[in-house]
């Protein structure tokens, strides 16, 4: 059949409308047939599916929108499935964020022991989507917005066959912040990026083939207001914004505890509103509230994906990939956030002509962290889930790590048969 079939796996997600309003503006490049709408929930995808009828026909994106709660139906034939679930919701986010809160360590949905525990719920269902993938659309491309996306590509790439790119939009914040800072357009804004994903490091930024000057570089710098610039001065480099959670470590611990609510109860809240606004259907607008949830720049790179591959474009875009040189202190299967050439054979590693030396013990302690994190999830080896808590650099000490293992698996346990159905 003409056109794409272009699936969501957690089309119930609040992101799901920005994806058809990137593909409204790109519809003359993209000719995309079906949309089909995938999630477990069922009043959240009738909703979704209700107002996704309503915002295409309005966006005039002439695409059939049809949803499902069988996953095969909506994975068969696929050309490309965009994931956004999140396992447990927002409920267990909020576990994830509250308990290492309570030993004075980072609690955050990405990143130590919370940001652990939310790969060990998701990655199960991740293999299973992608090995449902191998059988239903084997040449079809699994665009991975799931978070922690890096140890989420890192098992589907150890693990299955898929085709796996695994994105997050802090890939293009160097592009937005000179679009914000400068006016410059995004496509005469370059740069080196590497790490992983959540821990990465932005260098060699040009403006039209020019280096950028000092006081350039300071401009673009000044836009991440989570690190300190006086830091971002010393290092000669612009950190990931989550680079926060390990340069400011207590200042960011000590307003968490101080905060009325964490991000995932501010988020619960948030998604009554928006929701409320899809469920009208007298409305075809994406709700205001929308623009606060974060995530902004998603839609526009994995549409910009799309668009490379179906139309064999060369485009350079920063994606999670295995590593295969790029990054020389990793090994070669290790899954890496870093620039790529992208088209219809896939993604090839760009070559990082220098990683700052100051990066390298953080990027080689996270990455070991991850290993044997998914090896923990994929096992439910609960030896690997410790060592790999000591590995973290936001955990490391024993004696919390003895205490967090058993209360992490029973905040967590209906939704880890791999550790307790043995």
């Amino acid at each position: 059949m003409d056109g794409m079939k272009f699936t969501i796996v957690g089309a119930g997600s609040s992101y799901t409308p920005e994806l058809l309003d990137e593909m409204a503006m790109r519809k003359q490049q993209l000719p995309v047939r079906e949309v089909m709408l995938y999630d477990i929930d069922e009043k959240r995808l009738g909703i979704m599916e209700g107002f996704c009828k309503r915002f295409s026909q309005k966006l005039g994106l002439d695409v059939e929108i049809k949803s499902t709660t069988d996953l095969d139906k909506a994975l068969y034939g696929a050309d490309f499935v965009d994931t956004q679930i999140r396992v447990g919701g927002n409920k267990q986010r909020v576990k994830d964020e509250k308990i290492p809160l309570q030993y004075d360590l980072v609690g955050q949905e990405t990143t130590g022991a919370g940001g652990m525990m939310k790969a060990f719920r998701t990655i199960p269902v991740m293999l299973n989507v992608a090995r449902r993938m191998e059988e239903l659309s084997p040449t079809g491309w699994l665009i991975n917005y799931t978070n922690p996306t890096g140890l989420v590509t890192e098992a589907v790439t150890r693990y299955t066959k898929a085709n796996i790119a695994g994105f997050c939009s802090g890939g293009i914040f160097p592009k937005m912040w000179a679009k914000r800072a400068m006016g410059i357009p995004y496509e005469k804004v370059q740069y080196d990026y590497v790490g992983l994903n959540h821990m990465n490091f932005i260098s060699n930024i040009t403006i039209n083939g020019r280096p950028v000057t000092e006081e350039e570089f300071l401009k673009i710098a000044a836009e991440n207001d989570d690190v300190d610039l006086e830091l971002i001065k010393l290092l000669g480099v612009i950190p990931s914004p989550y680079l926060q959670w390990y340069f400011h470590t207590n200042e960011k611990v000590a307003k968490c505890k101080k905060a009325p609510q964490t991000r995932g109860e501010y988020v619960q809240d948030l998604e009554k509103e928006v929701f409320a606004a899809y469920a009208d259907e007298n409305n075809c607008e994406k709700p205001a509230a929308l623009a606060k949830r974060g995530g902004g720049g998603y839609s526009e790179v994995a549409m910009g994906f799309v668009n490379a591959v179906y139309n064999n474009v060369d485009t350079k875009m920063v994606v999670n990939v295995p590593n295969q040189g790029a990054v020389s202190f990793l090994p070669d299967s290790a899954v890496v956030e870093v620039g790529c050439l992208v088209n219809k054979t896939g993604m090839q590693p760009l070559h990082v002509a220098k990683v700052p030396e100051m990066c390298w013990g953080l990027i080689a302690a996270v990455k070991n962290y991850e290993q044997l994190a998914v090896e923990a999830a994929v096992e439910g080896d609960v030896r690997k889930m410790k060592l790999a808590l000591l590995a973290h650099p936001l955990v490391r000490q024993w004696e919390y790590v003895e205490k967090l293992v058993p209360e992490l698996l029973e905040a967590n346990k209906e939704y880890l048969p791999q550790f307790f159905e043995k």
